[in-house]
């Protein structure tokens, strides 16, 4: 029996709240200069070793993974998606003007900072969303095939962050590794096929108990 689908005002209302716990988690790795994972870790890589910037890096490797999930996903997962991507880049850019962080031990910035993108993309994979690029890859093998997203995510940003570490400062990598494994920890304990199936069930039945 699938999970029943959330009306559009509840995407919205999802939506924002994740995208603002993203950003400003995002806001704790800027401040102590930690390295992201999946495609935006990929597209600074990229940035740093290649001849075009960040932003034409990150484009160019979301493209198939858009693709993916038009093709797969669906149209509602693409479109909440893309919304999604883009409420966090302009929360992003104009949060300093709600909230600035003057000083921050790297490993708090590592834990809470992870924490909240960890639960931000829990609520986005919960409304049938991602941020785009792996995380859309993630959910799809999860959908799919039922490998967690996020043992396959912390796999990957592993990856990425030991690529990183030929580019970057490796205390800020091993830091940004704490990071990863707080995000992708959170999504493998709550971010299970089924896990609230039982749930939703024995509220259908309570349901048709009382008519």
């Amino acid at each position: 029996m699938p999970l029943p689908s959330h009306k559009i005002y509840e995407d919205a209302i999802a939506l924002m709240v994740a995208a603002l716990f993203v950003a400003i988690g995002l806001l704790f790795f800027k401040t102590v200069g930690l390295v992201t994972g999946g495609t935006s870790g990929l597209a600074l890589i990229g940035a740093y070793l290649g001849p075009v910037g960040f932003g034409v890096c990150f484009f160019l490797l979301n493209l198939p993974f858009y693709y993916l999930a038009w093709r797969q996903l669906g149209w509602r997962f693409t479109f909440n998606t893309f919304l999604a991507v883009s409420l966090v880049s302009v929360f992003t850019d104009y949060l300093h003007l709600a909230l600035s962080i003057e000083q921050v031990h790297p490993v708090f910035a590592a834990v809470a900072g992870g924490g909240l993108i960890g639960t931000g993309l829990l609520i986005l994979f919960r409304h049938q969303a991602s941020l785009g690029g792996l995380g859309i890859l993630a959910y799809y093998l999860q959908q799919k095939y039922k490998l967690r997203a996020g043992t396959f995510q912390l796999v990957v940003d592993c990856l990425i962050l030991s690529l990183a570490a030929l580019c970057f400062d490796l205390q800020a990598v091993i830091y940004s590794v704490l990071g990863a494994v707080v995000v992708n920890l959170l999504l493998t304990i709550n971010h299970r096929p089924g896990r609230y199936q039982a749930v939703v069930e024995m509220a259908q039945q309570a349901k048709l108990s009382q008519a």
